[in-house]
């Protein structure tokens, strides 16, 4: 039975994952990692990532036979760049995927009809051309790019290696042609950019000195990854078309599948390339469950969630696969919310990036929430209305948006709000066994997603009504000017279908 190694080189830690043919996890371990942060600056030490990855993968390997390891494969965080030399040193700090030291005004000036054609339409500041650009700057001749990808995967192979079109996306790769755009990216010295493969494809195999270092045995196949949102996606499962992926822990991100290219007039939604060529159009907000430990300090949330449950009440249904207790949110003692329902807009910072472009944006609360329990509900209430919204101007766009919705991220813990999350969606929506970007990258690395990724439930919506308070919720919206007219329309057509 063969093994593959999924790798997920995170912000806060690295984490390895041993995973079998079946989906079983033979070996994890992780490693933390430090950052320096001031103001707009956060960066990182590239040889910690390193020293992390091996740590991780040897624990991770322990008890693993080395002659079941079939692959091995990388996530990294978008964004997060360096310079190295021509022998991948570091020659600089890496600039992480929110350092927003650089300006991207030159890079939109340049290539604004590229950006156009590829669906986003502008860079952002913390982008990583904008970021190669300045450090550019200061650089010696012979300086190259490498994404934190790139980094290690060039210490497992031990020679330069291509960058994979996931992580280049926000170097400015056209994911159309899958070439660099050198038409924009003359304005960089001859050399910088590394090539560019498709995710999934073979960067070489790890070498003696690496194996050394990770336990990975050397002649293993390394596989180029992808940033570690798509890594996510995967390991969710969501790659059939007309699938979603929607994680919710501090800020909420949706990732799905389309067969063509969305274009975005707003900007707020920019696609990756799937390793089949299809496309991964995908959104983050600035909304989440960094709300609840901001508004509730010091509160036990999985006590409020019991305490909502048991005060709205709740009801079962008979469903083929086991889950666990099924709260059923209502209002006013009946399946229906009343339209005056508390509501909370929860942004954990200022301003808002998806499903609409307000970085003037922040939190309110519609009514008046009486005690913790009732302030906890109306956070829950608002993150489901905004997932609810983000679906509407992904069909707005054009998405397809009618396959699987498959929830991940730490709101899962929370069957009361996996319920919730159902009844704004009216939909039934999916939770994994294990989702866990590193799974992602096992499968990548050449697992079957079929026996690798496991359902853990379906929860099906109870039938409360919440129409009303979603409605009243969008126009709030609007009126503030935050969320433009035409997707407000679109919002209420969609719900009166």
């Amino acid at each position: 039975m063969s093994v593959w190694i999924g790798v997920d080189l995170g912000t806060q830690s690295v984490r390895a994952m041993a995973v079998a043919e079946t989906g079983e996890v033979l070996g994890a371990a992780g490693r933390p990692l430090t950052s320096r942060r001031d103001g707009p600056r956060h960066e990182q030490d590239p040889e910690e990532w390193w020293r992390a990855l091996a740590a991780a993968t040897r624990e991770a390997l322990r008890d693993v036979p080395a002659s079941r390891i079939a692959g091995v494969a990388v996530a990294a965080t978008s964004g997060t760049i360096l310079l190295t030399d021509a022998a991948g040193r570091p020659l600089t700090p890496a600039l992480m995927y929110d350092d927003r030291r650089a300006d991207a005004e030159r890079v939109n000036e340049v290539g604004a009809a590229v950006w156009e054609r590829l669906g986003y339409r502008r860079m952002q500041p913390n982008w990583a051309l904008p970021k190669l650009l300045w450090l550019l700057r200061d650089a010696p001749a012979g300086a190259r790019l490498a994404h934190q990808s790139d980094f290690v995967n060039r210490r497992l192979v031990g020679h330069e290696v291509a960058t994979d079109l996931s992580n280049a996306l926000k170097t400015g790769v056209d994911l159309i042609e899958e070439r660099w755009p050198f038409e924009v990216l003359n304005l960089l010295p001859p050399g910088v950019l590394p090539g560019v493969v498709r995710p999934g494809s073979k960067l070489g195999m790890v070498s003696a000195a690496a194996s050394e270092q990770t336990g990975i045995p050397a002649g293993t196949p390394v596989i180029a990854g992808t940033t570690d949102g798509c890594a996510a996606q995967l390991g969710a499962g969501a790659t059939r078309i007309g699938s979603w992926n929607s994680v919710l822990g501090t800020t909420l991100v949706l990732k799905g599948v389309t067969k063509e290219l969305l274009h975005d007039p707003l900007g707020v939604v920019y696609s990756h390339r799937a390793p089949d060529g299809s496309w991964l159009p995908g959104g983050a907000s600035s909304t989440g469950a960094g709300a609840l430990t901001r508004d509730l300090p010091g509160r036990d949330l999985d006590a409020l969630s019991s305490e909502a449950a048991a005060r709205f009440g709740s009801r079962r249904r008979a469903h083929a696969h086991p889950e666990p207790a099924r709260p059923v949110t209502v209002g006013r003692g009946s399946a229906e919310w009343a339209p005056s329902a508390p509501v909370t807009y929860p942004l954990v910072s200022r301003g808002e990036r998806f499903p609409f472009d307000a970085p003037d944006a922040e939190t309110f609360t519609l009514g008046q929430p009486a005690g913790d329990v009732e302030r906890y509900v109306a956070i829950l209430l608002g993150a489901a209305f905004v997932e609810r919204l983000c679906f509407d101007y992904l069909d707005l766009l054009g998405a397809p948006v009618d396959g699987e919705i498959i929830l991940t991220g730490g709101a899962t813990r929370s069957a009361y709000w996996t319920r919730l999350r159902a009844d704004v969606l009216g939909r039934p929506v999916t939770l994994r066994e294990n989702a866990e970007p590193a799974l992602g990258m096992a499968v990548l690395a050449g697992g079957d997603p079929a026996q690798m990724i496991r359902t853990r439930a379906v929860i099906d919506p109870s039938g409360a009504d919440l129409r009303e308070p979603y409605l009243r919720f969008v126009g709030e919206l609007e009126q503030r000017g935050w969320l433009p007219g035409k997707v407000a329309h679109h919002a209420r057509e969609r719900i009166a279908r």
